[in-house]
């Protein structure tokens, strides 16, 4: 896991406050104000934030960019807003019972200070998702607890002594003013272990939970009236998960529960049908563990029983499936794209993430510390887990002491979105601007649109980027530059583009209003389920994967007779093929990372067909950089074969073919 990086905010000394706010303030896109530009005929202006490594510039205003009519011999990201993916709920962290803690000891107005700033649309971070602990974690500052704690050797199969009095002194409190800062606030809560004596060993630590139907008709009697007790309080709970990692077998001395798959489903079941009878409406969200089991959890498991590498596909192939909403994820083992994997698999089942730590070495320095976190989560979090499909990215500790704590077990160098103190100082770390990159511009309801973007989460030294269309209209493109070095780009929208240089490892917001000067009448098809076949070179298929990383190339040099072939998979009204060739991503003679290839067609032909038998020639034209678009007249076509009909010493390569009707 990353570092992150702590730059002291007084509050309240020598008027801190109202500098806060007065730069949060700044730092707000007045995206309503935006929407009505809606009907402007003339091209539109992006507005642009930039964070940069050495923390010079965090989340602050630079100039504009105006997009102007053509394209640009820079790299190039397309946006096309017609294409659309997942809706998003929002981005935050977690009121633990550590943050909680520390958040008290500021002073009532720093408190409500710090609160604004991370929650407020107006003034803050606008954070809008909260991932509440249902009991203790590793982050209290005190003993382990649950809501219904009875000695050893009893029971309480009937609730009797279950009560939320510990979350009624800071935590409840605390959800309510971030409530009331940001009404469009999404919570969602989770246990990291039922009360002891549900489970098979008599503790909060380890074990599993206890296979008997009492026990499951207790538990989610115990999941009911955690719900009903924190919406009488005034903070409805939109989503419960029914364990926090559940294949962490072996937690470090805080608590936690082996739950398996088997027994994950039977849970579901049992409080899926307590919620309905209760009447209540919150959804179940399984799995909530990392991208892919950690090696460390395949090795613990008992002797003679499955690993379950396959955890969340096992929740959905059950009979208990229809009890899932969907599938929680976090950051610690695997990769971003096993969301998508699992999104292909079950294309109606809602992605969550849910949660991801920043960690540091103890002897770190601060400005590395924030240089390593602004990058890592940038790649992996603000684009790597909204480009696979999430609808949320939710970090970890909202807030934490300068010793990362208070903690009881666990994690020793995790930290939060802010640090509380010394004394009555709060410091923004690096979590937050990469989380204000994405929850200030990106409005819940917002969704996320197509965007070509050339750079890893492994770090290959190109853009890489992530874009949304927000309720009102207005777009936005987060960017980063994943080369050290500044880089020079390009962003286009239907035949209109602006060209962009940013500082080596920024990360950048741009919005810009909706506009018709961006809307040419095309719409982008979505390629799920088309094939594609070449004359020459390997893996076709990486040309319509929607994946500008991979491409097709022919391996060899470009002459008259190469095809590439696309069956749609069903006929199709087309009138536009655009084809992408990409990026250069490792440094070469005369080019730099991240720069366009060189790849492009000299020459081609594009014939269409309905029964990929009889052919009709659509259009020719010869490729001058990285994009080449094919108009033509819109016809019924589901075969679509370019042909090369140029020479050329360059191989021919296609990173990304889109289709337009």
């Amino acid at each position: 896991m990353p570092s992150i990086a702590r730059r002291t905010v007084p509050l309240l000394g020598l008027s801190a406050v109202t500098a806060v706010l007065a730069v949060s303030a700044a730092l707000v896109v007045p995206v309503s104000a935006a929407g009505s530009q809606a009907a402007a005929a003339t091209a539109p202006t992006a507005q642009v934030w930039i964070t940069t490594p050495d923390g010079t510039q965090r989340l602050a205003p630079a100039t504009g960019a105006t997009f102007h009519r053509g394209g640009s011999d820079r790299l190039t990201i397309t946006v096309d807003p017609t294409r659309r993916y997942q809706t998003m709920r929002g981005f935050g962290a977690s009121i633990t019972d550590s943050s909680a803690v520390v958040l008290s000891r500021l002073r009532a107005a720093n408190r409500d200070a710090a609160m604004a700033d991370l929650f407020s649309p107006r003034s803050g971070d606008a954070l809008s998702v909260l991932r509440q602990p249902m009991g203790a974690s590793d982050f209290v500052a005190g003993e382990f607890y649950t809501y219904d704690d009875v000695p050893a050797g009893k029971t309480d199969y009937a609730m009797h002594n279950f009560t939320v009095a510990h979350d009624r002194v800071r935590i409840l409190p605390l959800l309510r003013q971030a409530l009331a800062l940001n009404p469009d606030l999404t919570v969602v809560a989770t246990p990291w272990s039922p009360p002891a004596w549900m489970k098979t060993n008599g503790s909060l630590i380890g074990g599993r939970l206890i296979d008997d139907p009492a026990i499951y008709r207790a538990y989610a009697q115990y999941f009911v009236m955690f719900v009903q007790a924190y919406q009488q309080a005034g903070v409805p709970v939109h989503a419960v998960t029914l364990q926090n990692e559940p294949q962490n077998r072996h937690p470090s001395a805080y608590p936690g529960t082996d739950l398996p798959a088997w027994q994950e489903t039977k849970l579901a079941a049992a409080v899926g049908a307590a919620f309905d009878a209760a009447g209540l409406g919150t959804t179940i969200l399984g799995y909530d563990h990392n991208w892919s089991e950690h090696p460390g959890d395949i090795a613990s498991t008992p002797p003679g029983e499955d690993p379950e590498t396959d955890y969340p596909y096992r929740l959905l192939r059950s009979p208990e499936a229809q009890r899932f909403d969907g599938i929680a994820y976090h950051c610690y083992s695997g990769d971003p794209s096993d969301m998508t994997k699992l999104h292909d698999a079950f294309p109606g089942t809602e992605i969550w993430f849910t949660e991801c730590s920043g960690s540091h070495g103890l002897s770190d320095p601060p400005a590395q510390v924030f240089s390593d976190t602004l990058k890592w989560h940038a790649r992996n979090l603000v684009l790597g887990v909204t480009r696979n499909w999430s609808s949320t990215v939710v970090n970890w500790n909202l807030a934490l002491d300068p010793s990362g704590g208070p903690h009881n077990g666990g994690c020793d160098s995790c930290t939060g979105v802010v640090t509380v103190g010394p004394s009555q100082t709060v410091t923004r770390n690096a979590e937050y601007y990469t989380l204000g990159h994405l929850a200030r511009f990106v409005r819940p309801g917002a969704q996320r649109i197509a965007s070509t973007s050339f750079g890893t989460t492994g770090w290959n030294g190109a853009m890489m980027d992530t874009a949304f269309r927000n309720p009102d209209g207005t777009i936005v493109l987060v960017a980063h530059n994943e080369n050290d070095a500044p880089a020079s780009f390009a962003v286009a929208q239907a035949g209109s583009s602006f060209g962009y240089t940013l500082p080596g490892g920024a990360l950048a917001t741009f919005v810009w209003p909706s506009s018709t000067a961006l809307d040419d009448g095309h719409r982008l098809l979505d390629l799920h389920g088309a094939t594609a076949s070449a004359s020459e070179g390997a893996d076709a298929g990486n040309a319509i994967d929607d994946d500008a990383v991979t491409r097709w190339t022919t391996g060899a040099a470009q002459h008259p007779g190469q095809t590439l072939t696309v069956d749609l998979g069903t006929t199709r009204q087309v009138g536009r093929v655009a084809l992408d060739t990409g990026a250069i991503t490792e440094a070469a003679v005369n080019w730099g990372p991240g720069q366009p290839s060189g790849d492009y067609p000299r020459g081609v032909a594009l014939s269409t067909s309905t029964d990929g038998v009889h052919w009709t020639r659509a259009t020719t034209a010869a490729g001058s950089g990285q994009l080449t678009v094919l108009d033509f007249r819109s016809a019924a076509t589901r075969y679509l074969r370019i042909e090369q009909t140029a020479t050329a010493a360059s191989w021919w390569s296609v990173a990304d073919l889109r289709v337009y009707t």
